[in-house]
C-alpha cells in the first residue's frame, strides 16, 4: 500500500472520531443541553456510562479545540505507523483510562477526550522506548517535541482540570506500549548495514584454516598435484 493511501485512510478514523466529538457539542450547544451528567462519576454505578460518554462530551468550544487538533494528529499517527495494533490500541487506551478514572479520581463529573489524548502521546513516546526501531524512535522524538508542555497537565490539585484524566491516561498509554511491543510493523524490520552484513560472513584467512593440521607429506602430494594434474588423474600410487 503506498504511503499516501495509507495517510489518506489513517486521516479518515482520525476525522471520524473528532467528527463524533463536534456533533456532540453542536448538539449541546444548538439545544442548551448540557450532557455534563454524562461524565465519569467516579465509584458510582451511574457514573460507569462515563467510561464510554465522557470523552465525547466537552465543557466549551474552546475545550473541544484544545483537544481537536490533538486527537487529529495522534490518531493519524498510530494509524499510519502502527496499523497493526492501532485499533486495539485505541480502544484499550480509550476504555482503561475511563475504568482507572472511574476507580482512582475525585469525586466529580470528569468529561473531555483528553485522558485520551495524554494516553495516545504517551503510548507513541514509549514504543520508542520498547520498541528501539528508527521509526518508533524517530515518532517519540517528535511527540516530546510536540508535546512536551502535556507534562505539566499531570500536576494535582488544577482547578477546572480533570489531572486524574491525564495521569492515568498516560499510565494506561505505558501499559498499552509495552503490551503490544512485540507485534511490529513490517517498516519497523530492521534491515542490517553494510558493515552488520559483512560480519556477518565468514572471514577470509591468508592461509586455509586446516594448514596446520596436514602433515609435510600431505601437503607435499598437494604441491605435486598442483603441479602434474594430468599425472595424479591417471595414475595411482602408494606411499613412497
Amino acid at each position: 500500500m503506498q504511503f499516501s493511501k495509507k495517510m489518506i485512510d489513517s486521516g479518515k478514523h482520525a476525522l471520524s472520531l473528532v467528527g463524533v466529538l463536534w456533533v456532540v457539542h453542536l448538539f449541546q450547544f444548538l439545544t442548551g443541553i448540557d450532557l455534563g451528567y454524562l461524565g465519569i462519576f467516579p465509584r458510582e454505578a451511574w457514573g460507569l456510562k462515563g467510561i464510554i460518554a465522557a470523552p465525547l462530551v466537552h465543557a466549551d468550544w474552546h475545550h473541544l479545540f484544545s483537544n481537536t487538533i490533538p486527537l487529529l494528529i495522534l490518531t493519524t499517527t498510530i494509524f499510519l505507523f502502527y496499523n497493526r495494533v492501532a485499533l486495539r490500541s485505541f480502544l484499550m487506551i480509550y476504555f482503561l483510562t475511563g475504568i482507572t478514572v472511574w476507580i482512582f479520581a475525585r469525586d466529580v463529573f470528569h468529561i473531555g477526550a483528553s485522558g485520551v489524548v495524554y494516553g495516545l502521546v504517551s503510548f507513541i513516546f514509549w514504543n520508542g522506548i520498547f520498541r528501539r526501531s528508527l521509526q518508533a524512535i524517530v515518532l517519540a522524538l517528535i511527540i516530546t517535541f510536540l508535546y512536551s508542555g502535556y507534562f505539566a497537565g499531570i500536576l494535582p490539585n488544577q482547578e477546572g482540570i480533570s489531572w486524574e484524566s491525564h495521569l492515568l491516561g498516560g499510565l494506561v498509554g505505558i501499559f498499552v506500549a509495552y503490551y503490544f511491543k512485540e507485534e511490529i510493523e513490517l517498516e519497523e524490520k530492521t534491515q542490517l548495514a553494510s558493515w552488520e552484513r559483512e560480519s556477518h560472513q565468514e572471514a577470509a584467512y591468508f592461509l586455509d584454516r586446516d594448514v596446520f593440521d596436514k602433515t609435510i607429506e600431505e601437503r607435499r602430494r598437494e604441491e605435486e598435484q598442483k603441479k602434474y594434474p594430468d599425472w595424479y588423474s591417471s595414475s595411482t600410487y602408494d606411499d613412497w
